[in-house]
């Protein structure tokens, strides 16, 4: 802990008191401090202490013949040195005046291009920025303030998910009573990369097993391209008892590059959600009866209708949270890439070597007048630079090169 945290008065001060160096008011404060704090009192006597002996010290005289002998030697160990006329540099208006025009015209150059900068920046900073499309309400998040979960199987954000079948809902509430009733919640996911031989059959195998285990596809994307293999990206959904089979013979269908599984505990969430739906009807059920009570005004009545409107939004919109929540933990998500192997193919040009040979020429006049072009832009945007430059620092140095080889011929 420092002086300046413990004591009102600081150290320096002390010392800025004893060398009177402060104003009346500031001493009186000093003064009172220093009567009333006895480490101050005994820091200030150190100070006047140190002072004293400081002010005792004597410098000893240098001897008589100091300043005597040091001139001697100064004199013996310096030799003679030949004099050497001064170097006139002569009229220097000429060059001066160059030099000081070159600058003045970089100066200009620098500036001119500051402000064309600065404009095209603030013309692209001030241009309106495309206007994105307002998400529809309720988009982000519930009408209970929740985030909504996001529909799994969308392809950019363009399609829901199917629906399930009626044998598959009864398998997602089945599944998702057990799993409450068991243990925790689990909504299941795996990642498969897989390389296939050929990529029709492999699809054809793919939907005899999503028939086999009562799964469905929620995407599915087929792309062959020019110069690459065949591949296929799907999203598929299959009941988490059959998640380990379906896996087994995803894996039968080739070669498996990567595989990853993994877990999300949404068992919080479910009960959080179960909660608030059993509020919500409750309150539902209260605004019904006092509904059927009310025999006041009609601003009452509608007031009444209006928030059993709200909570029924609600409760819906909640349920609707509850099935897809219980879908993911029911139906485990599969997302599969499978890639052809790669097959080069032979294929000679259908083009004759004649046209082959004249668009290879044309293509090089064309390459020799870009390069040609391309040179004469570089000369006519950074030759004034470059002459500029030239000018500002070669005309200096030949001066200076100039007037040294005078003088040196004159000494």
């Amino acid at each position: 802990m420092t002086t300046a945290t413990t004591h009102p008065v600081a150290v320096e001060e002390v010392t800025a008191y004893l060398d009177g160096e402060v104003t009346s008011a500031e001493a009186r404060r000093v003064e009172e401090h220093l009567a009333e704090c006895a480490e101050c009192a005994l820091t200030r006597d150190q100070l006047r202490a140190t002072s004293a002996a400081m002010a005792s010290w004597s410098v000893p005289a240098a001897p008589a013949g100091l300043d005597a002998a040091i001139g001697q030697r100064v004199s013996g160990a310096v030799p003679q040195q030949k004099s050497v006329k001064p170097v006139r540099m002569g009229r220097r208006r000429p060059w001066v005046l160059v030099g000081g025009g070159a600058m003045a015209a970089v100066a200009a150059i620098v500036v001119i291009g500051a402000v064309l900068s600065y404009s095209t920046s603030y013309q692209r900073s001030a241009a309106p920025e495309p206007m994105m499309a307002p998400a529809p309400a309720g988009a982000e998040q519930g009408s209970t303030g929740q985030p909504a979960p996001q529909a799994e199987g969308i392809v950019g954000g363009a399609a829901p998910e199917p629906a399930p079948t009626p044998e598959q809902g009864a398998a997602t509430s089945g599944a998702a009573a057990s799993a409450a009733a068991t243990g925790p919640m689990i909504a299941r996911t795996a990642s498969l990369t897989i390389v296939v031989k050929n990529i029709t059959d492999s699809r054809a195998a793919l939907d005899r097993i999503l028939k086999q285990y009562q799964g469905y596809a929620a995407q599915l994307t087929v792309s062959t391209a020019a110069d690459s293999s065949p591949s296929l990206q799907a999203s598929l959904r299959v009941p988490v008892s059959d998640l380990p089979a379906a896996l087994s013979a995803l894996r039968a269908l080739g070669q498996v590059q990567n595989e990853t599984q993994g877990g999300e505990d949404v068992t919080q969430q479910h009960t959080d959600l179960m909660a608030r739906l059993n509020n919500a009807r409750e309150t539902e059920k209260v605004l019904q009866s006092i509904l059927q009570k009310q025999a006041g005004k009609m601003d009452d009545v509608l007031a009444v209708e209006e928030q059993i409107s709200q909570t029924r939004g609600q409760i819906e919109q909640m349920e609707a949270d509850q099935q897809a929540l219980e879908h993911r933990v029911a139906f485990a998500s599969i997302d599969v890439q499978l890639t052809e192997e790669y097959k080069a193919q032979l294929t000679g040009s259908s083009t004759p070597v004649g046209t082959r040979l004249r668009n290879s020429f044309v293509t090089g006049i064309g390459n020799a007048g870009s390069s040609l072009l391309g040179l004469v832009v570089f000369v006519e945007e950074a030759g004034p630079v470059l002459l500029i430059w030239a000018l500002i620092l070669g005309l200096p140095v030949v001066l200076v090169v100039r007037r040294y080889r005078k003088a040196r011929t004159r000494v």
